[in-house]
Parts: C-alpha cells; structure tokens; sequence
C-alpha cells in the first residue's frame, strides 16, 4: 500500500511517514498543494493525507484539483475542528477528516479503515453486478435483485449485501462491520449490525425464517454462503 503524506509542517510530516513505515506502508511526501496534485497525477497511491492549511494550494483545493482526475481515498489533517470545516472539506471530495493534534494511533486505524472501505469498493470494479445464488445486485446502480425481481435497499443494508457477496464464506464480527460499514467514529451499538442483517434476511432470502445466504456463526459473527 501506497500513501502520500502532505502537510507543511515537515516535523509533522516526518513523524507520520515514521509510524506508516513500521506499519509496512509505503510513504511520499511533500509539503504543498500544488505538489501534491502532481504527484497525485502520477497515480499508484492509495491513501492522501492532506493538510488543509497550506502554501500555494490550500488542502481544500488540492482535493477538489484531485478528485477532477482520481477517486483515491483522501483524509484531510487539519487544525480546525467546527463542524461546518469538515463538511467543506466531505463536499469538496474529502473521505475522512481528522483535527489536530491526534493520536498516531488514531490516524493508523482511519487509514486501515479507509483502505480496507477502499479495497471492498474496489474489488471487482470492472463488474457491473455481481451475483450469488438467487441474488443479484448491481454495483454501479446500487439495485439489488431476488430472484430477478427488483428490492429496495438501504445504503446499509446494500454496502453489508456487496461486503458479503464479495467475500463468501468469510465471518465478519459485528464490530468488524461497524468499522468496515459505519465506521470508526459511529457510537451506536453493535446491535445494529443485528437489525441490519436481520432486514437483509426479510428482504433478500428466500425464506427468511430459515436463511441460507445471510448466515450466523454463533459466538462469531456473520457470513455470505451460496448453499
């Protein structure tokens, strides 16, 4: 994995490439915005951390120059923290917003939960539906389908179904989906997830008393079986 760190504090900088490395990433950096849209340009990576503050070409700015030519997950770091400063940031591309100062140990899990969002939006990308057993869904139209007649879904509830028809047989724990589909930051209760799968089972099974898609490994968690 592949990330570019951009900010203008080089300190900063450097402490952050530090702790990403001995995560196993792979890190550049530089120290504006007009750089970090031409490196930017050049493809490869996989996560931007960008500062919203900078010379040249403020955070705001790179990420809308960005998002004109890429879709790769973009974590604006920034000092201010008002609640109207992380929704310019989400409109103008942003994926996830952190406030300085932060604990590193908080910017590696956002980075682990961004990437593996990533990959699972990612995976299969040249597929425009994907389907498993009686259910179809259709990725690029988010339309879900039992039996070939259309259902309605959730944003949700279609982000669990694709998370697990793309990876049959794999057990997700209820806090794993949380980070996976809700995020790091949500603070509901992991009983959520229950409520969700349990919609997914009326909606998408054949017979929702006895599920045979959206399966429960008891003391565990959840997963995708085609039988």
């Amino acid at each position: 994995m592949k990330i570019l760190v951009v900010d203008d504090e080089r300190t900063l900088v450097k402490g952050i490439k530090f702790n990403l490395e001995n995560e196993g990433y792979e890190v550049d950096t530089c120290y504006d915005g007009e750089a970090a849209v031409e490196m930017a340009k050049s493809g490869g990576y996989d996560l931007i951390l960008l500062d919203l503050m900078m010379p040249k070409l403020d955070g705001l700015e790179a990420c809308m120059q960005i998002r004109g030519f890429s879709t790769v997950p973009v974590i604006m770091l920034t000092a201010k923290g008002e609640d109207t400063d992380k929704l310019i940031g989400f409109e103008y591309g942003a994926d996830d917003y952190i406030t300085k100062p932060f604990n590193i140990l908080e910017l590696k899990a956002r980075v682990r939960a961004l990437l593996r969002r990533s990959a699972i939006q990612g995976s299969d990308a040249k597929d425009d539906s994907l389907t498993r057993a009686h259910i179809t869904i259709d990725i690029s139209r988010r339309i879900a389908r039992k039996d070939g007649m259309p259902v309605e879904l959730t944003a949700k509830e279609f982000n669990l179904a694709e998370l697990f028809m793309r990876n049959p047989g794999k057990v997700y724990s209820r806090e794993r989906l949380l980070d996976i589909i809700w995020g790091i930051d949500y603070q509901g209760d992991v009983r959520t997830v229950d409520v969700h799968i349990r919609r997914l089972r009326e909606k998408l099974e054949l017979d929702p008393a006895d599920p045979k898609c959206f399966n429960t490994k008891w003391g565990v968690g959840y997963y995708f079986s085609e039988s």
